[in-house]
């Protein structure tokens, strides 16, 4: 059954709300909307108690820390704040089309002290999730890419041999009476991510790899519906890549960005960090609170990115994270005063 999350709370007497985990909630259990506790915005009291309990704090990027190519109102003193008080700092982004040293040079760019350990990207998630399944580097197997830059700077860094992305913007298929496309029986991973030059010749040769070669992995960096490349307005994300591949392929992929636990699990081990200990802070509830959920890990959700508060609070949702807030900044008093004592 479809799982909600339920906050505990403290007597209205006691003045304040007792920053708790979300426990999960059968929908078979629930019988009116009164049964799942709303979440909680985040005030002086739950912001202390959330900093106190955590010791490490997962970011996402874009509608958290910065809008397009603009910083987000207090983000520097946040930040700066939060390692005065010693938590580290992790920051997450589902975007594929960069590398973390892409990444490291936008945080540069917008004046922010970041260091490329600290960044952790879905395209670097592709990677780091081929090296865990010990990926040849040999040559023997090869990596066919439909994305952009950042997939292919990190696969190189890695040293895992790969081809495909930018190199087939222009490609294309001439059909005629009997034509079939040739593709590498050597390639034994397809990686999807954000492209802004998909066209069929990439759609097709992935799928030829994914369906005819043996045992042939097909990971996707996010499966995101929508994603914001202008402010204008939602273009069409990643999802809309990977549905077509694995409509033509008959295949789901394995998903190695947000909301999914392989990032995750991959930080926690990088960083040395209790998930216990973590709190995951974003604009998203599909992805961004999700990640943290099925990570068991707290949750905050900023109104500063796609997230409205009436789709937060409204009875439809089934996303509830631990505490709310209209942007990152508001941590701020709380911060102030951890860090004066």
């Amino acid at each position: 059954s479809q799982a909600q999350a339920a906050q505990a709370q403290a007597p209205a007497s006691s003045g304040h709300t007792l920053f708790a985990r979300n426990a999960k909630v059968g929908a078979s259990m629930v019988t009116d909307a009164t049964a799942v506790t709303a979440t909680e915005k985040l005030g002086k009291e739950s912001a202390k108690q959330m900093l106190d309990k955590s010791k490490a704090f997962i970011f996402d990027c874009d509608g958290v820390i910065w809008r397009g190519d603009k910083l987000i109102e207090g983000i520097p003193e946040t930040i700066e704040g939060l390692r005065a008080a010693g938590k580290k700092l992790i920051f997450v982004t589902n975007n594929s089309t960069k590398s973390r040293a892409g990444y490291l040079k936008k945080f540069q760019t917008l004046g922010l002290d970041i260091s490329a350990e600290e960044i952790y990207s879905s395209s670097y998630a592709a990677a780091a999730y081929l090296k865990s399944k010990n990926f040849p580097t040999d040559g023997s197997k090869k990596v066919y890419v439909v994305g952009e830059v950042g997939i292919m700077e990190e696969l190189t860094l890695a040293g895992i041999p790969h081809f495909g992305g930018p190199e087939d913007a222009d490609a294309q298929i001439k059909l005629g009476k009997g034509v079939k496309m040739e593709h590498d029986a050597d390639v034994s991973a397809v990686i999807v991510g954000f492209d802004r030059e998909i066209n069929y010749y990439k759609i097709q040769y992935a799928t030829l790899c994914i369906r005819e070669n043996e045992s042939c992995e097909f990971i996707a960096t996010n499966r995101d519906a929508v994603t914001h490349l202008t402010d204008a307005q939602e273009w069409a994300g990643n999802g809309s890549m990977v549905g077509a591949i694995a409509g033509s392929a008959a295949r789901e992929p394995t998903t190695v960005g947000k909301p999914s636990t392989f990032m995750l699990d991959d930080i926690a081990d990088q960083f040395q960090i209790d998930k216990s200990e973590i709190c995951m802070v974003g604009d998203r509830l599909d992805t961004d609170i999700m990640f943290g959920q099925n990570g068991g890990l707290r949750t905050m959700l900023v109104l500063s990115g796609v997230t409205r508060e009436e789709t937060l609070l409204s009875e439809e949702n089934t996303i509830h994270p631990d505490l709310y807030t209209s942007k990152l900044a508001d941590i701020l008093p709380a911060l102030d005063e951890i860090n004066s004592t």
